[in-house]
């Protein structure tokens, strides 16, 4: 083996978008930026507020000033930018429930305009999977819908407005995690769909994406057998190349999905995915939600200059990469610089947004078990039900219907269950007062359907309203939101009192 070329380590840093832990950079992240790195991303961990983060991404615009700062920001259950508070805005099912492309736009451009003034210049969104299996552990309301052309609308607004308010969109799981039971930071995920079912449902939104001009596209940890039986999509040169290239016509930046989730890791490696994924056709590596210190970017790195050495990975695959990382962070500039003076679209936009994605359903018209009526007028009993959390959304972001009814109605009460501890009776501490049960998925978990059950058996009036995919309508009022999001659970409070 011979010593790799000088060119070779920053070759392989500018591919690579590593996190970090801390709200200010670390020495190692200005270092690498002067050494080739090309881009980063910001979790949850490196957010305090706007102001905060704009004085990050200044810091590392000093060491390099064409930097990517990319952040998973969906705007719904998954927010980075605002997971002290839970997002102002509903997320992609909301909007979908809508069914308003200009609404949708809005949303995202709206979005955009702030992340640009934070100095975010590349975000991993939209979620364009079209969420076919209810039972998807993963996705559910990342998702804009169930049906393909749905989906396929919204993220083409999605991409329109995020772009226009100055931010680079990123639609992901390519080509589609929907349609599956198993959560890729878990294990790699089969779909058995055939290429006719892909081309209809799967892929429809990706193809309106490219149509759209999106500037980045994200791989899913997938294994496809109708478009390539050995090989996830990550690292599958049928996938990356062949289809999404080749035939979608896509030009821009392909990122992976974090590589040390374990659908890849697990049967790769960690570095080994990273190599694999570039010789395939992937332009980026992303890394850092589990992964965060300056040994795993340099594992990385020396990884790929290995690889380029010994042949594995050839090194015009590499530049090729590194050009279009390049061509990314040009657009990103002159995008800031387009969008520098663009206003916000209103802090009321996210909420407008969420209360009209609320739907009611009543047993009985006008009444809720005959006894207690909307809107409520008294203080409430609040019991949630809370499911266990897919690393994608995260344990810090709050959620519920408890704090801004309480707000509405003082002395509302509220508990929360996990499977572990919930009571024979949910409901007991409701008293006399109107109950409201609050559920997340209530079709996916059976512990959380068997305590519904049981409180609505003691208080046929209680209020269901549910959080997540609204798959399963049960009680004699049922609201369904649509998400978890500190909009989601204002509007449906306003719902409850009249307020809205």
């Amino acid at each position: 083996m011979t010593a790799p070329s000088g060119h070779l380590p920053a070759l392989a840093a500018a591919v690579l978008q590593p996190g970090f832990v801390g709200t200010t950079p670390p020495p190692w992240v200005c270092r690498w930026l002067g050494d080739g790195l090309g881009s980063v991303v910001l979790f949850a961990r490196n957010v305090v507020d706007t102001a905060q983060v704009a004085a990050l991404t200044a810091t590392l615009r000093a060491e390099r000033p064409d930097v990517i700062v990319a952040i998973d920001e969906e705007a719904g259950d998954v927010t980075r930018i605002e997971s002290v508070r839970g997002s102002s805005r509903p997320g992609n099912f909301a909007l979908g429930a809508v069914d308003d492309p200009e609404l949708t736009e809005a949303v995202a451009r709206d979005l955009g305009v702030e992340l640009t003034a934070a100095g975010v210049t590349l975000n991993y969104a939209p979620d364009a999977d079209v969420n076919s299996n209810p039972a998807n552990p993963v996705i559910g309301v990342r998702a804009f819908g169930a049906d393909p052309a749905l989906v396929a609308r919204h993220t083409a607004a999605w991409v329109r407005g995020l772009q226009a308010g100055g931010v680079a969109a990123c639609a992901k799981h390519f080509p589609g995690h929907g349609d599956t039971r198993v959560d890729s930071h878990h294990d790699l995920p089969r779909i058995t769909a055939d290429r006719a079912r892909l081309d209809a449902c799967e892929l429809a939104p990706f193809r309106a994406a490219v149509a759209a001009g999106v500037q980045a596209v994200m791989t899913g940890h997938l294994l496809v057998p109708a478009l390539d039986p050995e090989l996830p999509a990550t690292l599958s040169h049928r996938i990356l190349g062949g289809l999404l290239r080749d035939e979608m016509g896509f030009s821009g930046v392909v990122v992976t999905d974090a590589v040390e989730m374990r659908a890849v890791a697990d049967r790769y490696g960690f570095a080994g995915a990273a190599v694999r994924a570039l010789a395939a056709g992937a332009d980026a590596i992303c890394v850092g939600g589990e992964r965060a210190d300056e040994q795993a970017a340099r594992e990385l790195r020396d990884a790929i200059v290995a690889a380029v050495v010994s042949g594995e990975l050839p090194e015009e695959r590499l530049a090729e990469a590194a050009k279009r990382i390049g061509q990314l962070a040009a657009w990103t500039v002159a995008a800031r610089s387009d969008t520098s003076a663009a206003a916000r679209g209103g802090a009321e936009v996210g909420l407008v947004a969420a209360r009209r994605a609320v739907r009611v359903t009543v047993a009985v018209p006008g009444t809720a078990g005959g006894s207690v009526a909307l809107p409520l007028t008294r203080a409430a009993h609040v019991v949630e039900f809370e499911p266990p959390r897919n690393i994608a959304i995260g344990a810090e972001t709050p959620w519920g219907i408890g704090v801004p009814l309480g707000e509405l109605l003082p002395g509302t009460s509220t508990v929360r269950y996990a499977e572990s501890d919930v009571p024979i009776d949910p409901g007991a501490g409701a008293s006399s007062r109107p109950l409201v049960l609050v559920v997340r998925d209530l079709h996916r978990h059976e512990w959380m359907r068997a305590a519904v059950r049981r409180a609505i058996a003691a208080r046929p009036d209680a209020v269901v309203v549910e959080l997540g995919v609204p798959e399963l309508v049960t009680g004699a009022v049922h609201l369904a939101t649509h998400g978890a999001t500190r909009a989601s659970g204002r509007a449906a409070a306003e719902v409850l009192t009249g307020a809205s």
